[in-house]
């Protein structure tokens, strides 16, 4: 029996460990765990290539509670390890065993999986134990070892009768983890960490119906069928799935591979997502993965933190800010790539130059996938708009790159339900909306309902609106107006139509200066100045009398501060104002300068004023009430 001291460069690593290697004291199963893998996958790469003169079989792993004892057990059948090996990957805290096999057999080792990161995480053991024991046979002919260690730098190591190959780890649990000695803490964990590891974990036993035993149908006297019950034999209980669908050829897998294996990754998720993007790269770094586009709503506060990253199977974190553009963190699904390190801060992974070029390559997959979704399916792609484009006008505003390849299938529809690409809208409306300065004016509205008598007018005139009401819509057409060439977008009810799209030919007013002048004192007189800005104008003599618009500019920074954004101009604490047009060639404007009456002229000024109002959704509380009420009184 060998005694000695770990060789650690401090002089008592174990309270560090349990301090400050791992905020998550729950991680210690993750890294047990993936050495256990790394020991099988090794094995396997040395059968493969014929140095190691053993039978790979179907090895597994297996977990074991023993709660009366207050032991856990952690079981591979890996390649193990002789006295010597544990006195030098464990005893020196060797930072990686991995990377040195990985170095030895560094041409044909590259795909086989091997985790690369056995050493430290074997010690996060000792921040759930007092005591640890190693149980190991080496897949050579060397005797098995049994190395104990409890929690100090002093050791034993000495021979052991363990006859099997692979190596058993034992925890002692401590008083205060007795949490990890519950199966249903355990199993909690594996589901977490090890859903999806490559070798296959025993959890327990569980019974299944016997595959080979057929019930048998028996009939009475009286033609009544029996059949016996299914005859049940218990199997071992594997928890994990060592071949999920991503690290599969997109290929190999059909449409409801896709949707299964969404459902095993949100069991509690009922409604199926709208499509997937495969992602499969070797260069000029390794990641596969498959992202979904959920339904999405209008609704910016979505639930994120829906995507799962893992290295090498091995689930890493569900907050993938930084290494996913932020505009697809709304999406669902997994990454996997062994360029991202297991067990480092955020802002060293977001200062990373690998994940950068993995944020990039993710971007450009996406607006890939969408292009041809878009050519393949436009029905299909016209049909789900309303469910993605909130994460498609958020990539246009916040990532360049997608901004410029949105142009081949973002959609602008319109309040008929047709679609247009940027490019199809320009044409279709070019001859019709260029303005008298040679300005292309696009008209949208942002309410189909409270902005009826708006869009109305303007189809009167031949004229397409758009449907835009995204909440980040301000945000995103003033990006679409800085960057294409002599275009503005107005919202119906911004101003009168003729006003938003101002041509050479203009209307003449049927009141001469004088009028005017009378008309807007006797308007200003009753209309309150802090909330309506009085303008006259002539237009047509069907046009409605008194027309209330809100002025674009103003409109359009109020909502991009409610968004973020917009902030350095302080609408946010400005009082609501709105334009009042006053159609100077309306009969009933006409009728109210010329109403003998000061009583009668407020009325019909007051009752055109709520009547605008209404339209606009304005008129409420008391003030409707009144309005009802002097409603009925003129009717009478």
């Amino acid at each position: 029996m060998t005694k000695g001291n770990i060789n650690v460069s401090v002089e008592n690593i174990f309270p560090l460990i349990k301090k400050f290697l791992y905020s998550d004291h729950e991680i210690f199963l993750r890294e047990l765990i993936s050495n256990a893998t790394d020991a099988t996958l090794k094995l396997k790469h040395l059968a493969n290539i014929g140095d190691a003169k053993v039978e790979y079989g179907n090895p597994q792993i297996e977990v074991k509670i023993d709660k009366d004892n207050k032991k856990l057990h952690i079981i591979d059948q890996g390649l193990g390890m002789t006295a010597e090996e544990v006195e030098k990957y464990i005893n020196q805290v060797a930072f990686s065993g991995a990377e040195e096999f990985l170095d030895k057999y560094k041409d044909s080792a590259k795909d086989s999986g091997i985790i690369g990161h056995f050493g430290l995480g074997f010690y996060s053991a000792f921040m759930v134990a007092e005591k640890v024991e190693i149980i190991t046979k080496s897949y050579t002919d060397e005797p098995a070892a049994h190395w104990t260690c409890d929690g100090s730098p002093e050791f034993t190591l000495e021979p052991s009768e363990k006859t099997e190959r692979g190596s058993e780890i034992i925890l002692h649990i401590a008083e205060d983890s007795t949490e990890f000695l519950e199966e249903s803490r355990i199993r909690e964990l594996l589901n977490k960490y090890n859903k999806f590891m490559p070798i296959p974990i025993k959890f327990g036993t569980k019974e299944v119906n016997d595959p080979e035993h057929e019930p048998k149908t028996t009939k009475d006297k009286d033609g009544k069928e029996t059949t016996e019950p299914h005859r049940q034999i218990t199997v071992d209980n594997i928890i994990n799935n060592p071949n999920p669908a991503w690290t599969k050829q997109p290929s190999d897998l059909k449409d409801e591979d896709y949707s299964g294996f969404y459902r095993e990754l949100y069991p509690m998720q009922f409604e199926e997502p709208l499509f997937n993007i495969h992602l499969n790269v070797d260069y000029p770094f390794n990641l596969t993965g498959i992202l979904y586009f959920p339904k999405m709503t209008n609704d910016l506060n979505i639930q994120k933190d829906k995507i799962q990253l893992y290295q090498n199977q091995v689930f890493v974190t569900d907050n993938v800010e930084g290494i996913v553009p932020e505009f697809l963190t709304m999406l669902r699904g997994v990454i996997d790539s062994p360029d991202i390190p297991l067990n480092v801060s955020r802002s060293y992974l977001q200062a990373d130059g690998a994940v950068k070029k993995i944020s990039s390559y993710i971007t450009r997959k996406v607006a890939d996938k969408l292009k041809s979704l878009f050519n393949n399916n436009r029905e299909d792609f016209e049909a789900k708009w309303n469910d993605i484009k909130i994460v498609i006008e958020y990539g246009m505003l916040s990532e360049e790159k997608f901004f410029e390849k949105a142009d081949a299938f973002a959609l602008y529809p319109t309040v008929d339900g047709k679609y247009y690409t940027y490019e199809e809208l320009y044409n279709k409306i070019k001859a019709k909306q260029t303005d008298k300065d040679d300005k292309l004016v696009i008209l949208y509205t942002s309410d189909k309902d409270a902005q009826h008598s708006y869009i109305e007018a303007a189809k009167a005139k031949d004229y397409e609106v758009l449907l835009l009401d995204s909440p980040i819509v301000s945000h995103l057409i003033q990006k679409l107006e800085s960057t294409k060439e002599k275009i503005s977008f107005a919202r119906v009810d911004g101003d009168h139509i003729d006003n938003l799209i101002k041509k050479d030919d203009t209307t003449i007013s049927k009141l001469d200066e004088d009028q005017k002048k009378n008309l807007d004192e006797l308007l200003k007189e009753v209309i309150p100045s802090e909330k309506f800005m009085v303008q006259l104008e002539a237009m047509d003599s069907n046009a409605s009398p008194f027309i209330i618009t809100q002025p674009e500019f103003m409109r359009r920074m109020k909502e991009m501060q409610q968004t973020g954004g917009g902030g350095m101009f302080g609408m946010g604490n400005m009082p609501e104002m709105y334009n009042l047009i006053v159609n100077t060639n309306s009969e009933l404007v006409g009728e109210i300068l010329n109403t003998k009456t000061k009583k009668k002229q407020e009325r019909l000024i007051n009752q055109s004023l709520d009547l605008a109002r209404l339209s606009q959704g304005l008129l409420k509380g008391e003030e409707l009430t009144n309005f009802i009420k002097r409603s009925y009184d003129m009717i009478k």
